[in-house]
């Protein structure tokens, strides 16, 4: 299977830069998985796609403001740091620029020594483990001192960092928003439920690996990173109680599909588990407890394509986004969304 099998052209300017002044008033493709016939809506209209009993699965994980930027210590040379995962003892993987002036021993200040580091070791690729030294409450330090990771295609300032946060985001942990959430508000999440529509919460914290490309041109030869996951017995039962009844199980993002694809059983059953995946996902792959997906659109050649092609086709799937791109819709992160059912 050939990376260049998922490649197709988009424009730079369908690239959204900014969210809406309204989360839900993007539009939404609907495209039938089975057919591959394709429709144009508004994002509130996804309520005229779900169904009573239907179970619809959120990841409830809260984007921390992880990118840092201070200086090394002895030569005051600006440095730019990314929290991708926390070890222990304030230990954090990191990914540092430029990775050069980083090596073991280095200090690093933030925020005139309120925040201060030791890069310890480098790990695989590049990325550097920091050992962080501070009073107080981590998170809050970072609050103050940290900025939002968004996507290296996002070019503008964000100037409400909660428009990079989901509406029920709850855990902190993510280096990366998952971002199909992003269209729901608290009304619409309310009518969601007034339908007789269950809403099971999973946590995924997204890393950067999610969106890294794919540097292969063999796709079965990609390695993913692991992200670690959380399914609550809560959870579970909504899942199990709409596959027992005939009813459909709709994923909100890859990342909540990610984690009920790897957190099920041979049989597609869910129970209380928490832990590590690095699941990738690509066509071939049988999906054991998703029946449709609520997602934004992705970018060419990326594992992201791959796991929609998987459940839907990849000639569908690039046909939809031939569509997307004449139909002039807005693209990856902060752009519009599409149904797969």
């Amino acid at each position: 299977m050939d990376v260049k099998d998922f490649d197709y052209y988009l424009p730079e300017e369908l690239i959204a830069q900014d969210p809406l002044e309204d989360r839900s008033g993007s539009r939404l493709m609907v495209l039938d998985k089975e057919t591959g016939e394709v429709e144009h809506k508004h994002f509130t209209d996804i309520l005229s796609y779900l169904h009573p009993g239907d179970c619809l699965v959120i990841n409830n994980t809260k984007v921390i403001p992880a990118r840092l930027f201070g200086v090394k210590e002895d030569t005051q040379a600006k440095i730019e740091v990314l929290l991708l995962k926390r070890k222990e003892n304030d230990v954090w993987e990191t990914l540092v620029k430029p990775g050069k002036k980083a090596k073991p021993g280095t200090r690093l200040v933030f925020g005139d020594g309120l925040l201060t580091g030791e890069v310890i070791d480098v790990v695989e690729e590049g990325n550097r483990l920091i050992q962080f030294h501070y009073e107080g409450i981590f998170e809050e330090i970072l609050d103050r001192l940290g900025q939002m990771p968004l996507p290296p295609y996002i070019k503008h300032q964000l100037k409400d960092k909660d428009r990079y946060q989901t509406v029920y985001a709850k855990y902190d942990g993510s280096a990366a928003a998952p971002t199909a959430g992003l269209h729901f508000t608290k009304e619409l999440l309310q009518q969601v439920k007034d339908m007789g529509v269950d809403i099971a919460e999973v946590t995924l914290h997204v890393g950067l690996g999610t969106f890294r490309p794919v540097k292969v041109d063999n796709v079965l030869e990609h390695h993913m990173h692991s992200e670690f996951y959380m399914v609550s017995q809560e959870a579970a039962d909504k899942i199990n109680r709409a596959k027992d009844s005939g009813h459909r199980v709709i994923a909100v993002g890859t990342t909540s599909t990610r984690t009920l694809e790897a957190a099920s059983d041979e049989k597609g059953r869910m129970r209380e588990i928490s832990g590590w995946t690095d699941i990738f996902i690509y066509p071939g792959y049988q999906f054991k407890v998703i029946d449709a997906l609520i997602t934004n659109f992705h970018l060419p050649q990326s594992t992201l394509v791959m796991l929609v092609s998987a459940l839907a086709g990849r000639e569908h799937v690039l046909h939809a986004y031939e569509l997307a791109v004449q139909e002039k819709y807005r693209f990856f992160s902060f752009g519009d969304a599409m149904l797969i059912h």
